[in-house]
Formats: structure tokens, C-alpha cells, sequence
């Protein structure tokens, strides 16, 4: 039975999030549909990262097994050519792949990017696409208390309460805030995440970018391993899952 690994980007504004759910469409429901409608097979599609509602992605990775085998090509060409008219959904490339490879289990680090638009007016274009800050941060005093959180900790202090992993310590690899033109970037990698770890993130991150934190505060945040001294969950509208990396 062939498996195809595909590459997938979107808007994730409409969505109940990646995962399917039965308040609402998800990613993983809109995918199913189209693939089921083009193989003539029933399918369920296996993602590499279940991201929340209004959560964007530019590079998230999928498998999926059909019956049939059909040209890589094919199968990404067909899939775009249905999924235009359910909008915001797209596939980047389709890849024929062992039946080892597995989206989630064989990933070996996801890279995320989370936008702040710091400026007095309101956005725009961008709504829904960046989290609207509209007091300038200090981007510098960001990044320096960014570095604390790198390397391997217990961060159950930057998890959701309704995280469903079984252990909070994780292993951040990297963590950097950057002055992007009129936006702050936050990128963020590791192997996993908990549930809203980059969010909770970016929401205590930007206490420090307006001088209301220091470094300090967020290592001692860290230690503590509460969750009820984090800072706030940052809105989705800014968080993008931008890549996953496998081995070979």
C-alpha cells in the first residue's frame, strides 16, 4: 500500500485546528475529504504537529496511505485542483515515502514562527495573521530573556492545563526574537512541544518586551514549574508551524 507524505500549507483562521473535531471543519477533515473524493478510498491523514484553532502553518507534514499508486505529481496537482474551492488549504509537494515513515514519530524537530505587529495602528491586511501589539516592544530585553529558556527544562509553567503530554520537560533548541520591518518574529525549535508552549511563550515575552518583566522574572517563572505564574497565552493569529524536519 503506497504512502505519500505531503507537504501542506494554511490559513488557519476558519479552522477548528488541525485535528478533526466535531464543533467544527478542521485541516485534517478538509484533507480527508478531498483525498477520499480523488482516490475513491476512504483515508485518514496523519499530521506532524496538531495545531489549535486559527493556527497557520507554512510547511506542515502529513502522511497518508491509498490503495492505489499513483504518480507523486498527480496526487498533489489533483488534491490542489479540489481544495481550491474549499480555500485556504494547499499542498506544497507529495512525496511517495517507506511505509516507516511516520509524520509525527519520525520527525526530528519542528520549527515554529510566531509574528508580533507592534505599532500603534491596527492591522489590516494582517488581521488575523499577526498578534497586534500597540505599544512598541523592546525587542532586545525579548530576545536576552528568550535565551534562559533554551536547553532542557521541566516547562510545565508554559503549558496549557489541558495538555495531554505525560511529562512537561522538553528540550528547546532554539528560541530567537528578532526585528522583522514592522513585526517582531519569535522562532522557536525543538524535537516536541507542549500544549501552548509557544504561545505562553510569546504572551510572557512580551510582558519583558514592555519593560513589565525582566530576564530574571521568566527564569524564576521557569523554575517554578507553575503554571499560574506565566505569562498570557498569545492569540493563534500569530503562530505559524513553518517546518519539519526528518531525517535523510
Amino acid at each position: 500500500m503506497p504512502r505519500y507524505k505531503l507537504t501542506i500549507e494554511y490559513d488557519g483562521t476558519p479552522y477548528v485546528g488541525w485535528q478533526r473535531q466535531k464543533n467544527g471543519l478542521s485541516v485534517q477533515e478538509v484533507l480527508e475529504r478531498t483525498i477520499s473524493e480523488f482516490a475513491r478510498e476512504e483515508v485518514t491523514v496523519f499530521g506532524a504537529g496538531r495545531t489549535d484553532a486559527g493556527v497557520h502553518a507554512l510547511g506542515q507534514v502529513a502522511h497518508v496511505d491509498l490503495t492505489r499508486a499513483w504518480r507523486a505529481d498527480t496526487v498533489r496537482d489533483a488534491l490542489n485542483a479540489a481544495l481550491r474551492e474549499a480555500g485556504g488549504v494547499s499542498v506544497l509537494a507529495a512525496d511517495e515515502v517507506p511505509d516507516t515513515f511516520d509524520a509525527r514519530f519520525s520527525a526530528r524537530k519542528r520549527h515554529y514562527l510566531y509574528r508580533i505587529l507592534d505599532r500603534r495602528p491596527p492591522p489590516t491586511v494582517l488581521k488575523g495573521h499577526v498578534w497586534w501589539v500597540w505599544r512598541p516592544l523592546d525587542v532586545e530585553a525579548m530576545h536576552g530573556a528568550a535565551q534562559r529558556l533554551l536547553g532542557t527544562h521541566d516547562f510545565n509553567a508554559f503549558r496549557s492545563v489541558n495538555c495531554q503530554a505525560k511529562s512537561s520537560i522538553r528540550t528547546l533548541e532554539r528560541l530567537d526574537v528578532r526585528r522583522e520591518g514592522a513585526e517582531i518574529h519569535i522562532h522557536a525549535s525543538a524535537q516536541s512541544f507542549l500544549h501552548n508552549q509557544i504561545r505562553s511563550f510569546a504572551g510572557t515575552l512580551k510582558l519583558v518586551g514592555e519593560g513589565r518583566w525582566s530576564a530574571d522574572d521568566v527564569e524564576a517563572v521557569l523554575a517554578s514549574a507553575d503554571r499560574t505564574r506565566c505569562g498570557p497565552v498569545a492569540p493563534p493569529d500569530g503562530l505559524y508551524l513553518t517546518q519539519v524536519d526528518y531525517e535523510g
